[in-house]
């Protein structure tokens, strides 16, 4: 890494929810509301992000844990805004508190961490699983 996140850089990101991330169960009933797993997804991307400008040109970060808790659901068409705070560095994993929010409520918080790969190193363990 080029440099070390300070404890405290927090990144952001916001994404107006759209029928494709809403739970596939929608419908009888059932309000199209935003999927846990693509709210992970947005989540992972803003804390990716945030360490973006602190990684070398051959360097990536990839998640390796994440624990969230899904607390509110969120309709098709509203804005999300997610946020991913550095609450530890450790070597080449970076822990980030994160969470997100709709216009009305707290929808989710919780942990999450990345760590820090080299692109040709990872490449060569990718291609030695596939044979």
């Amino acid at each position: 890494m080029k440099g070390r996140p300070k404890i405290g850089t927090v990144g952001e990101l916001a994404f107006k929810t759209e029928a494709k991330h809403a739970v596939e169960f929608a419908g009888n009933g059932m309000p199209a509301v935003l999927s846990t797993p693509n709210l992970i997804g947005f989540i992972e991307r803003t804390a990716r992000d945030t360490m973006a400008g602190f990684l070398d040109a051959d360097e990536r970060s990839v998640g390796v844990e994440i624990e969230i808790r899904h607390l509110a659901p969120t309709l098709v068409g509203a804005t999300v805004h997610c946020t991913a705070r550095v609450i530890q560095v450790d070597d080449r994993k970076v822990s980030f508190q994160v969470e997100a929010r709709d216009a009305h409520e707290l929808i989710a918080r919780g942990l999450h961490q990345r760590a820090v790969i080299r692109t040709e190193s990872f490449t060569r363990r990718v291609q030695a699983k596939a044979g």
